[in-house]
């Protein structure tokens, strides 16, 4: 039955690949056959379906749980009723197929209990619309006839299976039903006819919620709550962003993400937005993401900054009060501790959405859920009234026992895990090496080159832009600086781990060092290190979450080599800067410390743009072997690569230093004339 799996998969990707069709890593769809039985030889009836946590839109062969069908459904004979239902979950584990493959997923049941041999059950904004309406019955049935059915809202399980398939047999001309506060679930014989079923459903949703919906659900526009314009929104964005990042990391560090989507905007300039948005989400995937409910500015866009930020203090302090009130009405004594009070959406009227989430994957899927919820509540409020499921049901949903068993199964985080780190001179040679290896520990990462190019290219090669992104940074330059800072803001909601790393030199003597060759050296490395670091402070303050600066200053900084007094007496400056920073920064937990690399030169950028040629002649090597000269004078005898630089910078950050801060490292292989004295 390969074509089957195949067919299901291709159609899988398809519908996940649409966001108004379904959310990431929402929704789950299936397919049905024979496959022979490897031990017996004879034919066996297989469900394979989307496991547990698996996205349609990039769902493989792996994603895949396949069971026997002729055990799942016997399951139904010893079904123990409602009240036990999430035993069937484990049950599941003794119907698989085979070796490998996903875990089953709470959906199983819906999918193999329905006879028809394809059926997908998504989350689409339309028919959430219609299944979180006050009157959802009626409208399914003016909107469908009898091609579609409702089915009241019941928490995803067994007995939802149980429900489902009764509606379908109950029902042959049927194609799907709408779940109350939910979603929808379609079916039919081949895969083709599912998938049309599907869209069917969606198109004819959002076809009424077109023709029917009344403008201007969410009331008329708030004065003074229009949107700011681009420029000074991001500016304000940018201003807000590390606050909230810190207020958001209350209970544990989180990354952010910035939304300032038209959808975003018009919701929170309207008369209705904060009464909606107390409602709450509906579809169980987005409070999951997005908290039971977000966090609402009441003040309008041009409120001063500072004023704004006092009220975000007190809106924060009065919602971590009420989420520990909403968990201490519905906890029971078996309930799993509260996971965190901090909300996980904050609405700013005139400048977008912030959410928060422990990577910046999560912390983005966050905001595309509530983009979603918003349509949801739009369409919702066009032909009905948004009613979503109430409050006990959404924390039992919320403090699932099967969700928190799914929590407990995640990967232990990486040691910079929640770290947003900004790096210098992050395009080439020791800054890329820097980049690469904080990104391999769990960092989010800012690329700062003052190459744009070379910056996007490193970039590129660690990740996606959930992982790192690229900025144009000439570091002597304040107003640049200031502004790639702002951008690393944008992009991840604030900045903690700082490396000043770049850096270049000219090798001549002192009657042969012109003001112009010592301007630039100190403008790149004494200026460019002291306005990154006051810069990035700004943020590190605001977020209150300590931090650390790293300077990549070098051996020269202490040696008193020939033919480099520009460079040499600016990497002393860098050196002395740690020094300072780390007896001024250190009240508010920021740490400030240093490497002091040498004889770096295979894949330096500073040895490649004429210093390696330069240093060759004073020594007398030929430029090719300045790497093996400079090992061989050292204690070690051993060559200094950019990635031994880079695991300094991480021994300093990564957990294990917590207590250190004003250091200096060598990287040096041993220079004895370097030593700390």
């Amino acid at each position: 039955m390969q074509s089957e799996v195949q067919a299901l998969i291709a159609r899988s990707n398809r519908l996940g690949a649409d966001p108004t069709t379904t959310n990431y890593a929402g929704g789950n769809t299936s397919a049905k056959g024979e496959e022979t039985d490897p031990v017996t030889g004879g034919p066996v009836e297989l469900l394979w379906v989307k496991g547990s946590g698996g996205d349609l839109g990039t769902l493989t062969r792996s994603g895949l749980a396949a069971l026997r069908l002729d055990r799942l459904r016997a399951l139904v004979d010893g079904y123990p009723g409602i009240e036990r239902e999430d035993e069937m979950v484990a049950a599941f584990d003794y119907c698989l197929h085979g070796r490998g493959g996903a875990a089953p997923s709470i959906d199983t049941a819906m999918h193999g209990l329905v006879d028809a041999a394809h059926v997908d059950h998504l989350h689409p904004d339309a028919g959430i619309a219609i299944a979180a309406a006050a009157d959802g019955p009626e409208l399914t049935s003016e909107i469908f006839g009898d091609r579609v059915r409702w089915i009241p809202w019941r928490r995803p399980g067994f007995q939802l299976g149980l429900d489902i398939a009764a509606v379908a047999r109950a029902n042959p001309q049927a194609i799907g039903v709408i779940l109350g506060g939910h979603g929808i679930t379609a079916w039919g014989a081949t895969s083709d006819e599912c998938e049309r079923n599907s869209l069917e459903i969606i198109r004819c949703a959002q076809a009424f919620l077109d023709e029917r919906g009344r403008a201007e659900p969410f009331g008329p526009v708030i004065s003074g709550h229009e949107p700011l314009p681009t420029e000074e929104r991001r500016r304000r964005a940018a201003a807000l962003f590390p606050v909230l990042r810190g207020l958001a990391s209350t209970d544990r560090p989180q990354v952010g993400h910035f939304t300032d989507s038209d959808v975003v905007l018009d919701f929170v300039a309207r008369e209705r937005h904060p009464a909606l948005a107390a409602l709450g989400t509906s579809c169980p995937d987005h409070f999951l993401r997005t908290k039971v409910r977000p966090m609402v500015l009441d003040l309008p866009p041009t409120a001063p900054v500072d004023d704004v930020i006092a009220r975000l203090t007190e809106l924060h302090a009065a919602y971590r009060d009420d989420y520990r009130a909403y968990y201490e009405r519905h906890a029971s004594a078996d309930s799993p501790p509260m996971r965190g009070a901090d909300p996980a959406v904050v609405l700013v009227p005139g400048v977008g959405m912030f959410s928060f989430g422990a990577n910046k994957q999560t912390a983005r899927v966050a905001g595309e859920f509530y983009v979603n919820a918003i349509n949801v509540m739009r369409g919702a409020e066009s032909v009905s009234r948004y009613a979503p499921i109430d409050e006990a049901e959404k924390f039992r949903i919320e403090y699932w026992a099967l969700e928190e068993a799914k929590l407990q199964r995640m990967p232990k985080p990486k040691a910079l895990a929640t770290r947003i780190a900004f790096v210098t001179g992050g395009g080439s040679g020791i800054g890329r090496a820097i980049a690469h290896r904080l990104a391999a520990e769990g960092a989010c990462v800012v690329v700062a080159d003052r190459d744009a190019e070379t910056a996007a290219a490193v970039a590129a090669e660690i990740g996606t832009a959930d992982v790192a992104v690229a900025v144009a940074a000439d570091v002597s330059d304040g107003a640049a600086v200031a502004a790639a800072l702002r951008e690393a803001v944008l992009a991840f909601g604030g900045v903690d781990l700082v490396v000043n790393n770049a850096g270049l030199s000219l090798s001549r003597s002192l009657l042969e060092t012109t003001e112009a060759d010592w301007d630039i050296q100190h403008d790149v490395m004494a200026k460019g290190s002291f306005l990154v670091s006051r810069e990035a402070t700004r943020v590190l303050l605001a977020q209150g979450m300590g931090g650390d600066i790293v300077y990549i200053s070098s051996k020269n900084s202490l040696f008193a080599g020939p033919n480099n007094v520009a460079y040499g007496s600016a990497k002393a400056d860098q050196a002395h800067q740690v020094r300072l920073l780390a007896a001024e920064l250190g009240g508010h937990g920021i740490r400030v410390n240093g490497v002091n690399p040498d004889g770096v030169v295979r894949g330096s950028g500073i040895f490649a743009g004429g210093w390696g040629a330069q240093r060759a002649a004073v020594y007398g090597v030929p430029e090719e072997k300045l790497g093996e000269f400079y090992a061989q004078r050292t204690l070690l005898k051993r060559e200094v690569l950019p990635e031994h630089v880079a695991n300094a910078v991480f021994a300093l950050t990564g957990g294990e230093l917590s207590h250190t801060t004003g250091l200096h490292i060598p990287v040096d292989a041993g220079v004895a004339a370097a030593f700390l004295r």
